[in-house]
């Protein structure tokens, strides 16, 4: 007893730091609110914008915002009796657009669609303010995700349409966008490519970039330099199917990353599906094997968790791991494609016919 009021006495000048061991918080309940529902929906690009909200892109080519009541004044085409959610299709009768990624700086959104022709634009809530800044034409081009290093500098990852995966980059806030080399990057192997399930097969950290790979061969590429140089790291993850391998990958910092996936034609399946890094993807363990889990399309660490809150989503339902993804507690069965947090507590995820904000309770 005289200890532990010595301990409280001294708490303020630092002493006792060791005594004090703070219970990390386990999360047992998800709150699930539908914000947008529409059966036409499919989106696995989204991401929240700080001054915005939720956007979203879907696979019909449209444009959605969650305004959260603000009105923005400078957009010339929005109605004053602006609505919370706000859509405009970007598909033309010349133009089917599918978009399956989209990324976001402090300025501005991009997107970029799947398929023949590939066409990033820069994205406006003012319909006739939407460019097209990058455009590539080849029978397989297939762009899956995209993410920002910083307000000049962003990344494309897609489908291989020679012997390397397609990465282009932005150094001038996402003007003018330049496809690497296949002379500056690891080869692929026969049957790797990349999934568009969820717009995460990019995790950054700093200057650090990792990129899943999956289907018959599924790996791990890093560049420490904001995608000048890669290297290339096997994993153990399930893969030798076009349709196994890593769906989505994310790092809490520069050593510690989680990776998940499956086999969506075999949603149950969970072994060899949950693979962790320690060494900042050099090396990877398989995890909760045949336990937690099975296929899911997107993992996301929760903010200052120190590593070890994830959470995972799929067609399947919803997941929770509080210790780095060794053991897995299921919260829900409603299914989502993707997901982003807004704090350590609440997210917004998208999916089949719906946008919904998730609060996360004990």
């Amino acid at each position: 007893m005289r200890l532990l009021i010595i301990c409280l006495l001294l708490l303020a000048l630092g002493a006792c730091k060791a005594k004090i061991i703070q219970k990390p918080k386990s999360f047992n309940n998800v709150e699930i609110v539908h914000l947008v529902e529409d059966s036409t929906l499919n989106i696995r690009a989204l991401e929240i914008l700080d001054s915005l909200g939720p956007i979203y892109l879907t696979s019909k080519g449209e444009l959605g915002m969650l305004f959260q009541n603000k009105v923005l004044q400078s957009v010339d085409s929005l109605d004053t009796n602006l609505v919370p959610n706000y859509k405009l299709n970007l598909t033309t009768d010349s133009l089917q657009l599918n978009f399956r990624a989209l990324a976001v700086n402090e300025k501005n959104g991009f997107g970029i669609t799947v398929g023949n022709p590939a066409l990033l634009y820069k994205l406006n809530a003012d319909l006739e303010k939407n460019k097209i800044v990058y455009q590539e034409n080849h029978p397989n081009i297939f762009y899956d995700s995209m993410d920002f290093w910083n307000e000049q500098e962003g990344i494309a990852i897609g489908d291989p349409t020679e012997d390397c995966m397609s990465i282009i980059i932005t150094r001038d806030g996402g003007e003018t966008w330049t496809k690497m080399s296949c002379d500056n990057l690891p080869s692929t192997k026969e049957g790797e490519a990349a999934f568009a399930a969820s717009d995460t097969n990019i995790a950054i950290v700093g200057d650090e970039t990792w990129v899943a790979t999956g289907g018959k061969t599924s790996r791990v590429m890093y560049s420490p330099d904001k995608g000048i140089t890669w290297r290339v790291f096997d994993t153990p993850i399930v893969q030798g199917k076009e349709t196994t391998g890593i769906y989505s990958i994310d790092f809490y910092d520069e050593k510690n990353g989680f990776a998940i996936g499956g086999d969506y034609t075999n949603p149950k399946a969970n072994s060899a599906n949950k693979i962790r890094t320690t060494t900042g993807g050099v090396t990877w363990q398989v995890v909760s094997d045949s336990e937690g889990p099975g296929y899911r399309s997107c993992v996301q660490y929760i903010p200052n968790s120190g590593g070890k809150e994830l959470v995972a989503v799929g067609f399947n339902g919803i997941d929770y791991s509080a210790d780095s993804g060794t053991t897995w507690k299921h919260l829900s069965d409603e299914g989502f494609y993707t997901i982003r947090f807004l704090n350590d507590s609440t997210a917004y995820a998208a999916g089949k016919g719906r946008v919904s904000k998730l609060i996360f309770t004990k």
